[in-house]
């Protein structure tokens, strides 16, 4: 017991020191050029133009899908596997008979062009993105600018049951205080934005990209949101361009390079004097189970990513039963680490199929899964604290949503280390990992939340 004390209080005055001795360093990410096009940079200067863009299918397309679906070959699972093994293949033939026989991707197509979809060049590079603006406002007001960024294995098609709710809020049974104009690019490397032809192309860059999409809309200050690789390309955005950032709303953290992290192995005990409520320590503990095991459950797709993405790429995109099933393994445990004792995996307790194939066929037609895994040797590649964003605080109003079945739980103590201007920290009352795709009112709640408490600053 005396142990354990001494131990906590060892670490205290540890975590104490480093937290003061840094905590008025204010660093910001250095605005570079890149150029990531093929070949050398052109002269004059690449065009900037923003031209509408429309998805497209075909017969052929559809009937190449057909056939490969068609030839597939499955093995059947081990007795009462459930997700244990990953995708538990005799659901996999539902899901087949569905996506081959009733599921209309023309159909989708249409619905998918129901926002406008633009392009533009930048760094090289042709950037797909979404623009949606609100068909009315009140007198005298202008939208709020929010940009809004997906993560792996979504696309831009996560955010469209939550659009509506944020520019046409009454028509929605909301109140019209804030209306947005809501901006949803894809990160380059997904679905219809180009892939990097070199080496290097990560959040960072990314994030300059972002910032200059929305420079290029003639936004000089905007709200940013996101989730999963989006969270660390909004954080990144906040950390190069803070003036222009009007406020940073997250449901995902990266935090590696805080020393209060250490505060998890003694929290369980000691978790108020770390300034832990007893929801951090429910969504907490026990950590062998609920952080250590969790993770070594749901993060081998990583270690492959982040080393060797090209080997298991050329197999994915070259069958589409393989990409549905090795993508929507993660919209079941990422939605609920539970569901993989459910043979189904619990993915129409959430989702449609429409739209979980929908979000397959973005990386199947587009052939982007091999780039989409390249993003991760990008950033993890050089290992997991090597970048300098890992050390820069966000200098901005930030906004934190704790969906309660994420894949890690981060309590505010940990959140506000890195965000010292955390405004809002809200305990969400259900939700995952796919927060927008899942949750779309919860979630446009906490955003339409967070931005008020900024505006009354």
């Amino acid at each position: 017991m005396w142990l354990e004390i001494l131990l906590a209080s060892v670490l205290g005055f540890a975590i104490y020191w480093f937290v003061s001795r840094d905590k008025d360093k204010e660093e910001t990410l250095p605005t570079e050029y890149g150029w990531w096009g093929p070949g050398t940079r052109p002269t004059p200067g690449e065009d900037e133009s923003i031209r509408p863009f429309k998805v497209e299918t075909s017969d052929e397309e559809i009937n190449d899908l057909h056939w490969r679906i068609d030839k597939t070959r499955l093995r059947p699972p081990l007795e009462e596997s459930y997700f244990h093994y990953g995708f538990n293949s005799n659901y996999l033939k539902k899901i087949l008979s569905y996506w081959r026989n009733e599921f209309d991707w023309k159909k989708q197509v249409d619905i998918i062009n129901k926002y406008p979809h633009f392009k533009t060049k930048i760094e090289g590079l042709d950037i797909h993105f979404i623009h949606v603006k609100p068909p009315q406002l009140p007198a005298g007001r202008t939208p709020k600018p929010l940009l809004m960024v997906h993560g792996w294995p979504g696309s831009f098609y996560e955010f469209y049951k939550i659009i509506p709710l944020l520019t046409d809020p009454k028509s929605h049974g909301l109140s019209d205080e804030h209306v947005f104009e809501v901006i949803c690019p894809s990160i380059p490397g997904y679905a219809f934005s180009e892939a990097s032809s070199k080496k290097g192309f990560n959040s960072v860059a990314t994030a300059r990209i972002f910032y200059k999409l929305m420079l290029r809309l003639n936004f000089e200050e905007f709200y940013i949101q996101g989730g999963d690789w989006g969270s660390l390309i909004c954080t990144n955005m906040a950390q190069m361009v803070p003036s222009h950032v009007k406020g940073l709303h997250v449901n995902m953290a990266l935090i590696l390079r805080n020393f209060s992290t250490l505060t998890l192995l003694l929290g369980r005990r000691f978790g108020r004097l770390f300034g832990y409520t007893e929801r951090d320590l429910e969504l907490l503990y026990p950590l062998k189970e609920k952080v250590f095991y969790s993770l070594m459950r749901e993060s081998g797709y990583m270690h492959i990513q982040a080393t060797k993405p090209d080997t298991v790429g050329c197999a994915l995109n070259d069958s589409p039963v393989g990409l549905a099933a090795y993508i929507l393994e993660k919209f079941s445990t990422w939605t609920n680490s539970e569901f993989r004792n459910l043979e189904d995996g619990g993915l129409e307790r959430k989702f449609s199929l429409d739209d979980l194939l929908t979000n397959v066929m973005l990386y199947w037609t587009t052939e982007t899964i091999v780039s989409s895994q390249r993003f991760y040797k990008e950033n993890l590649g050089q290992g997991l604290t090597a970048e300098m964003h890992e050390r820069i605080k966000v200098q901005v109003p930030t906004g934190f949503a704790a969906f309660p079945s994420e894949l890690i739980h981060l309590p505010e103590k940990l959140v506000r280390f890195k965000y010292p201007k955390l405004l809002s920290y809200s305990y969400m009352p259900r939700g995952g990992h796919f927060a927008a795709f899942e949750e779309p009112e919860l979630l446009a709640q906490d955003i339409r939340k967070f931005v008020g408490q900024v505006e009354k600053q």
